[in-house]
């Protein structure tokens, strides 16, 4: 059965007010807020019908409706409206983000502003390295047989490892290694570097050819092959908050599942559009997150996805301003990467 417009505007005021006031929604405060233009007794059959289509739920006898998952599904999809964020919410977030000093200050920075703006626990990727490019790669004299190698990629990750080398290398030397792997691997993906690097050693002096197979190991051991994706997260007490929760059941399968970084990469590290996903309630695959809502985005420099953000609430948040909020922040984060 579709859903005639009157009927879907009634679905739309239940849920705005159910999210704002965290009370079943009868009919006459439906008719007193909202603009409906019919009478009491015509929203109580409109709901009566959504509530026979599995867009309602009532919670007690005699109370009001509240929206079903389903509900929240159809308001995402067709009803909500994204709600603009005002001229003084972006400079914040620009401001609060434009003061981070690395990597990691932008991480942390960036997962506390989304707890912060959307009252949800909040979670971001760290750009992934299976989908950056070497920026510049350092070597730096420890002693005459040791080198730190340092690795810096586009979207500003850095890696470091301590190299031993066989014999002694003079200055010179490191410089001469240094432009030989700056020369083949700057600007390659991340995935295109392994047969690169296996060949370096047949690309410079027959002096240095061991302390290049040396480098080309630890390169190929702790960097290129590094499958390690981390993730960050903030907010988890804006779970117990009491004028937040609406979770049926228990909290405790929720915060175990927020303690699996796997479960987290795969909720945010998997997206690949900037535009939002949403998951609600039972729509989760994994099955201690189906009393909770995601909304995910990527995020990256210019048009390259290197991650994923976004936060996991109840069911009932608000989705036009979450919405809104994950991807203005998505877009920011994308603007320090690419200027980073």
């Amino acid at each position: 059965m579709s859903l005639d417009e009157r009927k879907l505007d009634v679905l739309r005021a239940i849920v705005e007010d159910y999210v704002a006031t965290q009370e079943p929604v009868g009919s006459r405060a439906l008719v007193e807020r909202h603009n409906l233009r019919v009478s009491s007794a015509t929203v109580r059959n409109d709901m009566a019908v959504l509530e026979e289509e599995g867009y309602l739920r009532q919670p007690h006898t005699s109370a009001g409706r509240v929206p079903t998952d389903k509900g929240y599904r159809l308001f995402v999809d067709k009803l909500s409206r994204i709600k603009p964020l005002t001229p003084a919410e972006r400079r914040a977030i620009e401001r609060f983000l434009d003061g981070a000093v690395d990597l990691d200050d932008v991480v942390h920075r960036t997962v506390r502003l989304l707890a912060q703006l959307t009252r949800q626990v909040a979670i971001v990727q760290y750009p992934s390295l299976a989908r950056s490019r070497v920026r510049h790669l350092e070597l730096v004299s420890i002693s005459t047989t040791r080198l730190m190698v340092v690795m810096i990629t586009d979207t500003g990750r850095v890696e470091q490892r301590v190299v031993d080398i066989p014999g002694q290398l003079a200055a010179d030397d490191v410089v001469e290694l240094r432009n030989k792997v700056n020369e083949t691997l700057a600007g390659r993906w991340l995935t295109e570097t392994p047969g690169l690097v296996q060949d370096l050693h047949e690309h410079v002096r027959p002096e240095l050819s061991g302390a290049m197979v040396s480098l080309s190991s630890v390169l190929l051991e702790t960097l290129v092959e590094r499958t390690e994706e981390r993730v960050m997260l903030a907010g988890t007490a804006n779970l117990a908050r009491a004028n937040v929760l609406d979770f049926s059941g228990s909290l405790r399968p929720i915060l175990e599942a927020l303690e699996e970084e796997v479960i987290l990469l795969k909720l945010f590290g998997q997206v690949r559009q900037t535009t939002a996903h949403v998951r609600i309630g039972d729509e989760n695959e994994i099955e201690d997150l189906r009393t909770a809502s995601v909304v995910a985005t990527g995020y990256g420099p210019r048009d390259t996805m290197v991650g994923g953000l976004g936060v996991l609430g109840p069911t009932r948040m608000d989705y036009p301003g979450t919405i809104a909020t994950v991807r203005a922040v998505a877009r920011y984060l994308g603007d320090v990467l690419a200027g980073s």
